[in-house]
């Protein structure tokens, strides 16, 4: 495919990917935090019709009272709104990006040989594995032990135990870039695979229940809450794994799995803070920041772990970096990508003229973020990247 197209169908996935996200997102944020937020009903009327909880919300310059029956409501209205296809749209636009930006360049963005050198058909059949293997597991895991006063906690533990196992595996067979995404499309595979297979076909048993009048299986509730809860503590993890890419002093490090586990450790320790803040607000009891405050501690020792040792003062002596040297790094390094047969991101650096213009963001990408050459399919050593740094921060002078 043509990089300028393959260009625009990966921008514009992106930003589908990025609207139904939030659109699927919002609506779990905000049923979860309705959930949560509900106290019984005042009404003892309300009570009597099977409501379990209520809330009454002002937004938008009106007044809201929300309503929630655990079991079925003794009725069902005309019309009844379903939350799913904000859940298919984001599994699907991003598992299209995947396939678009790792899986068809899989061999450049998917491969890295210094870690496991295998053929591109490996790589793309291990990677689909991860997404099934995990769903089968997570899946097998909430049906085993899933039940009880101590089902979530065992699940979650021995969910945490497997994303673990599959963080390390992946850091070591996949490129660092790319194992941070797999891991959390995986991930993000499985909240899908809880509204596909439980949520909803639950919630449609209960529908056709009502409908034919027989009594309701309150187990149907019961898993749909439990598998909407799973899914908003791994919004955060999920998210982070998504915007990864950006930032290669996570994926670059030397332990990069445990960075990875870390920070998807810390963002589902903030969300779970945050998703038992309106429990305790609807019945006015503490709030249990300890959670968010611990997940906190956990970032910033991940900051301090990767932060770079100080530099050596270079002596005053030091002669400076002539164009000559860059060129001739770039012309090794950069030139595969980014010169007259492939212009990768519609960059050339094969010219003095284009080495000058794009300094910036030579400068950045291979100085600061070390994020190119992609997977240093190149081997550009951290001498080279100092070198690049040294000519950008005096004036990026062409001679």
């Amino acid at each position: 495919m043509d990089a300028y197209l393959l260009d625009w169908l990966n921008l514009l996935l992106r930003w589908a990917h990025i609207i139904t996200g939030i659109a699927w997102i919002g609506a779990s944020f905000y049923f979860v935090s309705l959930d949560n937020s509900l106290t019984p009903p005042k009404d003892p009327k309300d009570a009597e019709k099977g409501v379990g909880g209520e809330q009454w919300g002002v937004h938008g310059g009106g007044f809201y009272h929300h309503m929630k029956y655990p079991v079925s409501p003794p009725k069902l209205p005309e019309q009844l709104h379903w939350s799913m296809w904000e859940a298919y749209s984001t599994w699907l636009t991003g598992f299209a990006l995947f396939t678009v930006m790792y899986l068809y360049n899989a061999s450049t963005f998917l491969i890295d040989k210094t870690l496991f050198d295998w053929s591109p058909a490996a790589a793309i059949a291990t990677a689909l594995g991860f997404f099934v293997a995990f769903w089968l597991i997570y899946d097998a895991l909430c049906r085993a032990f899933g039940r009880g006063r101590y089902g979530d906690a065992t699940v979650g533990a021995l969910v945490f135990v497997f994303i673990v196992i599959a963080s390390w595996l992946s850091c070591h067979l996949f490129a660092g870039r790319a194992a941070f995404l797999l891991v959390g499309a995986m991930v993000a595979t499985t909240m899908s695979g809880n509204v596909f297979f439980w949520i909803i076909p639950g919630q449609r048993k209960v529908v056709a229940a009502i409908q034919a009048g027989q009594p309701v299986d309150p187990v149907h509730g019961q898993r749909g809450k439990q598998r909407s809860v799973h899914n908003t503590f791994f919004t955060l993890p999920v998210l982070f794994t998504m915007m990864s890419n950006h930032y290669g002093v996570t994926y670059g490090a030397k332990y990069n799995w445990v960075v990875l586990v870390a920070i998807m450790t810390a963002g589902a320790l903030i969300r779970m803070s945050f998703a038992f803040r309106h429990k305790a607000l609807a019945y006015g009891k503490p709030v249990p920041w300890h959670f968010a405050v611990l997940g906190s501690l956990v970032l910033a020792g991940v900051v301090f772990a990767l932060m770079p040792p100080p530099q050596a003062t270079q002596p005053a002596a030091t002669a400076p970096v002539t164009f000559a040297e860059v060129q001739a790094v770039v012309s090794q390094r950069c030139t595969l990508c980014h010169g007259a047969a492939m212009q990768s991101k519609n960059v050339r650096l094969d010219s003095a003229d284009e080495i000058v213009k794009h300094a910036q963001a030579l400068y950045q990408q291979a100085v600061v973020l070390k994020a190119m050459p992609m997977n240093n399919a190149t081997q550009i050593t951290d001498a080279e990247r100092a070198l690049i740094g040294r000519w950008f921060t005096a004036g990026a002078a062409p001679n």
